[in-house]
This record gives structure tokens, sequence and C-alpha cells, in this order.
């Protein structure tokens, strides 16, 4: 099963199981559309009816602020972004209403609502290319959650929707699968198992992806698969890597990072979002206060250079990092 469809699974299992489960976004229902831009809604309207699966207007204010509206009045809303970098259009619902309301009504609210947003770049441009998931890990009463795998799409995305407070899912568009009328070029196969049975994936539980002895790399969505890609060519040169999918960064669990350091003494952070201040800055920070005399080395970070990302793909992947500027900074780690 691909990410997409792991992703439909979830969507149409949480609508069956509670009619107060709804999905609203741009096309994600129209007859004959894709199902969303990345066909995570095909068919959902069809099944479920318009008044479960709403086409909206062209606003993403108005998307965002229905979805607070209804879920403090006790429905749950899935709302689609089409691309991540659309939140920005809706940063006064998300940050000064839905994260807030809870705490500003004294717990008397609560606000059950889920964002679906797609990242990455994919040679669409500086406003359809961005990674924002570290603006949003710096606004308390968020919750923020980064499937990298079909399994756990399917069973964050559940939790998601069960949770009484307002979560974020940021999917990757090179992750979504290969196929289908809106696979992206260069796009991954992250096919797994995904089981029929009932299952939900807690947030604040990060995966181990690949077991090593000498480097600790912490990487999410489309990173955490170059950080794998790394680890083979240099497992060749005896360099040996261990690579944790955070899962979510919002809560984010350090415990399973000083876990993997107590062995290797070397960490470093690879995300595709810029260096400054993104969520990498924030892991380094923590590490280095309660982990420090865990390190033999100072801590790497690998991330997108602070430049809008380029619409010409040959600029687009060098200011992403790639396998080959993992392999090299691993290298500089090593010899740290």
């Amino acid at each position: 099963m691909s990410v997409a469809e792991a992703l439909r699974q979830a969507i149409r299992e949480e609508m069956i199981r509670d009619e107060r489960v709804f999905c609203l976004g741009e096309d994600i229902g129209i007859p004959g559309g894709f199902g969303g831009a990345f066909t995570v809604t095909l068919g959902l309207a069809e099944e479920f009816g318009r008044e479960r699966v709403l086409d909206t207007p062209i606003s993403e204010i108005l998307i965002a602020g229905a979805a607070v509206g209804a879920a403090l009045t006790g429905m749950r809303p899935i709302a689609d972004v089409q691309y991540a970098d659309f939140l920005f259009c809706m940063m006064d619902q998300l940050v000064n209403q839905a994260a807030k309301m809870t705490y500003m009504s004294g717990g008397m609210v609560s606000v059950p609502m889920v964002v679906r947003a797609p990242v990455g770049a994919t040679t669409r441009g500086a406003q359809h290319a961005q990674s924002p998931e570290g603006f949003f890990t710096h606004v308390p009463g968020l919750k923020v959650v980064c499937p990298a795998t079909a399994y756990d799409a399917k069973g964050l995305l559940k939790t998601a929707v069960r949770d009484d407070n307002p979560v974020l899912v940021f999917e990757h568009k090179l992750l979504y699968g290969a196929k289908g009328s809106r696979a992206e070029k260069s796009a991954l196969s992250p096919v797994g198992e995904v089981p029929e049975e009932e299952y939900l994936i807690p947030f604040g539980k990060a995966a181990l992806r690949r077991t090593g002895q000498e480097i600790t790399v912490v990487a999410n969505l489309l990173m955490m698969y170059r950080a794998l890609q790394a680890a083979e060519i240099l497992e060749r040169e005896s360099i040996s890597l261990e690579v944790i999918d955070p899962r979510s960064l919002v809560p984010f669990d350090y415990a399973a990072v000083i876990h993997s350091l107590e062995k290797t003494s070397r960490l470093m952070i690879v995300e595709e979002d810029t260096r400054r201040n993104g969520w990498g800055a924030e892991v380094a920070a923590t590490i280095a206060d309660e982990a420090l005399y865990l390190l033999d080395a100072p801590i790497r970070r690998v991330a997108a250079f602070d430049v809008p990302v380029p619409f010409a793909p040959v600029m687009e992947n060098f200011v992403i990092p790639s396998v080959e500027r993992i392999c090299q900074e691993a290298r500089k780690l090593m010899e740290a």
C-alpha cells in the first residue's frame, strides 16, 4: 500500500467510526477530480456524500476558520491544504485561535482538528516547495507529525483524528507513491505492509530505522530515506550510521536519541527545512543541554541552505540535502 492509499484508508476508517469526522479542502471531492492534489481523498465523496467531503473555494483562510469553528462545536474536521506553503495564509486561525483556545478557555473547550499539509521540493518553485514544519513546532498548543512510511501514515493520522488538540500532519510529496495520475517525478515508493485491523501509533515515539555504532542520525520524511542511502554507502567505508525517524516533532522522543547516543557518541540531524532556527536547531540545543557528556564531537546539522527553494532543478538539488552531502558531513563528523 502506498502512503497516499494508507492516508485514504485512515480517513475512511475514521469517517466510518465517527460521524463527526469530515473532510474539507480545495478540489478534494469534485466529480472526475483527482481527490485532492495528491489523490488522498479519491472516492470518499462518492462513499460518504458531499456533506462530509466538502469542496471549498480557493481560500485557505476559509478552510482554517471553518475547521476551527467546527472543532469548537464538537466536530472533528480533517482539512486538506494542498501545499504546506499555504499554511502561511492560515496563520491567525492556526496560531492565534486553534492553538490557544483550550488555554484561553481554561480547558472549557477543545479544538480537535487535523490539517494535512504536503511538503518538500519537487521542481515547483519557491512558493510550492517549502518544508515549514519547523515554524509550527514553535507554537505552543499545536502538535506536529511527519509520517514517512505507509504504516506510519495510517497509524499517525488515525491518532491525529482522535486527538483533542489541533494536529498538523506534514506529508512529503515524493513519498505519496510512484503510481497514479498524480505521481511526482523522482517519487519514491515506500510501499509497506499496512494491517487491515485497527491500530494507532502514539505521538512522541520515534522509530529506529537502522542500527549502527558510530553516528546517530535523526532525519524525518524524505531525509530519512536519504540518510538510509548514505548509511549504505558509508558502511563500505566502515562508518556505521544509526538512523532514527522521529515520526512526530511535537512531542519529540528525546529519550530515543539519548539512548542511541549512549552507544554512538556522535549526532547528526538531517532536515529539508532551511537550517536557521529549524527544528533541528531545537533538537541540537536540547541534546547539548541534557546529554552533552555523551558527545565525543560537535553536533552536525544538514539542512537546506538559507535561501528560497530555486525552480531550476539543478539548483533545487544543490539547495536540498543530498545523499552525497550527508555522506560528506558524516565523514567530517568522524574526523572531529
